[in-house]
Order: structure tokens, then C-alpha cells, then sequence
């Protein structure tokens, strides 16, 4: 979704800590952007976009290889001492008559070689020595480190599975955010309506106060010709007091409103907003249509598209739990380094080399417990699927009774313009028999009561017409924001 901010929104916003000057008018739109932009929860979505994002690059980053360093430092508390005491080796000499190399070993005169009584060997005449003190090394303090280079081959799809939930996930939250929109633009225009319904019930009630008011003074007026009995004055004095009474209400109520909104759309809750509907006699909205492709309203909900990322996730989740149970492959390279190093003799000196190769890891048995997660996630991925039918059935029942309501709203209206007329007419004829003295003062107060009522069911209609439309909008996908 985008979002349309007209240049002249922007001053709008940039007065959000101001008081708005008494000429301004701020029309819904203006309202809805401005909420939209200093909403709270929306911001939040954006951070959420915005992480889940970050998510996404991540999981990319799990195809391209990965470079570690790993080091370490030990003391140890003894030298390595590869022999216990000096070594004597027998040493061999060449024989030219046999072409071979013998041990020089003792003899008896003929040849024959002597053993030693204790243990039975040969006693070698010559030994090479092998002291102790040279196979003796330091390894008081050891370094050694390792950089390590591993590129996944294959991994049972585990990856490209991840890839998938992350970018599922990117789309759930901005569906998310979607929806939330809509939620502020469907509360903003009910507080919206909400204030231009009691500024109509204000002047309403304005003019209801001057006619109970005007009734008083003729009242009055009689009575002083003794027409009137003070009875007769004392209601209407009665009913002026109530008419005054509901004048205050509704004030107040008007007020609290327009603090509502205000705080909807970002404002100090003191801000004085005129609204461009107020004052407007006919706010009524276009007929909605009678037929909806649901298929188009399944698709446009924002509620059922995180529904169905939801499922792709737990798709993509059975295949990370099918890969658990596949081979994987991987190359492995590394450069490792020691202080003693191995290379030379345990030289104490830095000392290093490269390595290279594959490994290779093939589950073989763990007593079912991959198959079982495999089957688990199928069994949510269904759960899920049964959810989003649920849902969809939910839509199709909403949609039937929004349009309903709408309808309803219309004809409602349609039925308080005549009662209207009907009141007006009735209170005149009710004005013009008192005069004649055929009616009494109850009987006008209650053609003045009915033709407030009449005004005030009229006006009720004609803002419930304008949030079935906004309803009907949200419920079809179609709102705009």
C-alpha cells in the first residue's frame, strides 16, 4: 500500500504542537494522514518491516561462506618429556660379504651371538645416546589459533527454507502494519463523524433551547392576559431547563470529541480543529454495490494474508524438518598456528599451515525423532489451513451483514426525512392551534419534543451511513490509506 500525503498535509503535521487558527478547516483526509503519520502502533510496524528486513539478509548470508577466527592461550604446569631417562640405541655396520648391515652385538669366537643373562637380548658392543635433556620440550605457555573457512554445499534445503520464513515473515509484518492502517483510518473517521454528528446535535439543540425559549415568552405573555395558567409556565420552564440541560451535555460531549481526534491524529488534545463536514447538510454516502467477487475480498484482507504467510512458514518449516533427516555437505578450509609449533620440533616460534577438506554428515538413527518433528509441522501446517477456511467463511458472513447494515442505514434515513417533514409540520400546526387556544402547552412541548427527536434521528442516520461506509470499506479490503 502507499500512502498519498498532499504538500498542503505537511504544514498540517508541522503545526501538531500548535493550535490550529480558527479559519483552518481540516477535511477526513487531512485527519487520516495525520494520524497515520503520528500513530504510535504504525511506527512500530515500521521497526518491524524494518527487523524483519535485517532477518531476511541474515538468512541470505547462511548461503555464502563463512570465515572464523578461533585463538586460545594455555599454561601448562610441566614440560613435554618424550623420554624418561637417556636412550643407548644399538648401532648396526655394514657387511661386505653379505651386502647387509648387521647389529654390532658381542660374539663367542665363532660367530655365535651372546645374550644377556637378565634380559635376554643381544648385548650391543657399540650404543648412539639419546639424552634425556633432548627430547625434553617447553610448553610452559602454548598459542594457538585458527582461521577456518566453511561453505555449505548442501543442506538438506534447510537453508533456502529459512530464506523463505524470513521473507514470509517480512510479509506478515507488513501486512501487519496494513491492517493496523486501516484500524486507525476506521477509528479516525468515527471520531471524525463522531464530532461533526454533535456539532449538528449542538445547533440543534441551540435551536430547540430557543423554541422551548420562544414558547416561555408566549407563555408568559398569556399569562398576563390570564389566558396562561402558572402552571403552564412552570413546564415549560421545566422543559427549558432540560432543553438547557442537554445544550450542556452535548457541549461537553463536542468538546471531548474533539480532544478524541485530536489525539488520534497526533495532536495536543487541545487543539482547535473546525472540520470541513461540519455544518454540511448532506453528508450522505454513494449506494454501496450489491455483489462482491470474494475471491478479490479474500485477497485484499490483510487479516487473511497474515493467515497465509502464516501457513507458508509452517510449509517451509516441514522442509527444514525433512532436511534434518537428509545428508549434508560441506567444505572446510583452515589455517592453523602454534607458539611452540609442531611443524619444526616444538619451535618457540609462531608456526603454521593450511588444511583443506569436506565433511559429510548422514543421519542415520534417532529412533524416529526427526520423522516425528517432520509429521508434527505437517499436522500445524493443516491446523493452519482449517484456520484460514474458518476465517473466510467469517469474511463472507461479515461482508453480508456490513451490506446489510449499510442498506439498512439508508432506508433508515431515507424514513427520517419524512418523519422530519412530518415533525416540522406537525410542530407548526401544534404553534398555530395554540395560538387558536385548541391546544394546550403539553401538546406543543410535544410537537416540539418530536420535532427534536425527528432532527436528531436524522442527523444519526446520516453520520450512521457515512461508518457502514467506512465499514463496508474495511470489511471489503477496499479502504483507502
Amino acid at each position: 500500500m502507499h500512502f498519498s500525503i498532499p504538500l498542503f498535509m505537511c504544514a498540517a503535521v508541522a503545526l501538531a504542537g500548535s493550535v490550529f487558527p480558527a479559519s483552518a478547516e481540516v477535511t477526513l483526509d487531512s485527519c487520516r494522514n495525520m494520524a497515520l503519520r503520528n500513530n504510535k502502533t504504525l511506527k512500530m510496524a515500521d521497526e518491524a518491516i524494518r527487523g524483519a528486513g535485517y532477518e531476511r539478509k541474515a538468512a541470505f548470508a547462511a548461503y555464502l561462506p563463512g570465515i572464523d577466527f578461533t585463538g586460545g592461550y594455555m599454561y601448562n604446569q610441566h614440560n613435554i618429556e618424550l623420554l624418561g631417562e637417556d636412550a643407548k640405541l644399538p648401532t648396526m655396520s655394514f657387511d661386505p660379504a653379505t651386502q647387509t648391515f648387521k647389529y654390532n652385538v658381542l660374539t663367542t669366537p665363532d660367530g655365535t651371538p651372546i645374550k644377556d643373562p637378565a634380559t635376554g637380548g643381544m648385548i650391543p658392543t657399540e650404543v648412539a645416546l639419546i639424552p634425556k635433556e633432548a627430547m625434553s620440550y617447553d610448553v610452559h605457555n602454548v598459542f594457538a589459533g585458527a582461521f577456518t573457512l566453511t561453505q555449505p554445499i548442501f543442506m538438506g534445503g534447510m537453508i533456502k527454507a529459512m530464506n523463505d520464513i524470513t521473507k514470509y515473515a517480512e510479509n506478515i509484518a507488513v501486512a501487519t502494519k496494513n491492517a493496523t492502517a486501516q484500524d486507525v483510518v476506521f477509528g479516525v473517521d468515527q471520531a471524525y463523524w463522531t464530532v461533526v454528528s454533535l456539532g449538528e446535535k449542538r445547533r440543534l439543540a441551540e435551536s430547540f433551547v430557543n423554541l422551548v425559549d420562544s414558547l416561555r415568552f408566549s407563555v408568559n405573555a398569556m399569562l398576563e392576559q390570564g389566558i396562561a395558567t402558572r402552571a403552564d409556565l412552570l413546564t415549560v420552564d421545566v422543559k427549558l431547563n432540560e432543553a438547557r440541560i442537554m445544550q450542556t451535555k452535548v457541549d461537553n460531549g463536542l468538546s471531548l470529541s474533539r480532544m478524541a481526534l485530536a489525539q488520534l491524529c497526533g495532536l495536543p488534545v487541545t487543539s482547535e480543529m473546525r472540520l470541513a463536514d461540519e455544518g454540511a447538510r448532506n453528508i450522505a454516502a454513494p449506494p454501496a454495490p450489491q455483489s462482491y467477487n470474494m475471491e478479490d475480498v479474500y485477497a485484499r484482507r490483510n487479516d487473511l494474508e497474515v493467515v497465509r504467510q502464516s501457513i507458508n512458514i509452517l510449509g517451509s518449516r516441514e522442509k527444514i524438518a525433512l532436511g534434518e533427516m537428509l545428508p549434508k555437505v560441506a567444505a572446510v578450509g583452515m589455517y592453523s598456528f602454534s607458539n611452540p609449533n609442531v611443524i619444526h620440533g616444538f619451535e618457540k616460534r609462531f608456526g603454521g599451515g593450511f588444511s583443506v577438506g569436506a565433511t559429510l554428515t548422514i543421519p542415520i538413527w534417532h529412533w524416529g525423532q526427526h520423522y516425528n518433528h517432520y509429521r508434527s509441522t505437517k499436522a500445524s501446517t493443516n491446523a493452519q489451513r482449517l484456520l484460514l477456511e474458518d476465517l473466510q467463511e467469517k469474511v463472507d458472513l461479515q461482508v453480508h451483514q456490513a451490506r446489510y447494515s449499510y442498506n439498512e442505514a439508508l432506508k433508515t434515513y431515507e424514513m427520517t426525512l419524512s418523519n422530519m417533514k412530518s415533525a416540522e409540520e406537525n410542530l407548526r400546526s401544534a404553534q398555530l392551534a395554540y395560538r387558536e387556544g385548541l391546544l394546550t402547552t403539553d401538546d406543543v412541548i410535544a410537537a416540539q419534543t418530536a420535532w427534536l427527536s425527528a432532527h436528531s434521528e436524522s442527523i444519526d442516520a446520516q453520520i450512521a451511513i457515512r461508518l457502514c461506509d467506512v465499514y463496508l470499506s474495511k470489511v471489503l479490503g477496499t479502504l483507502q490509506y
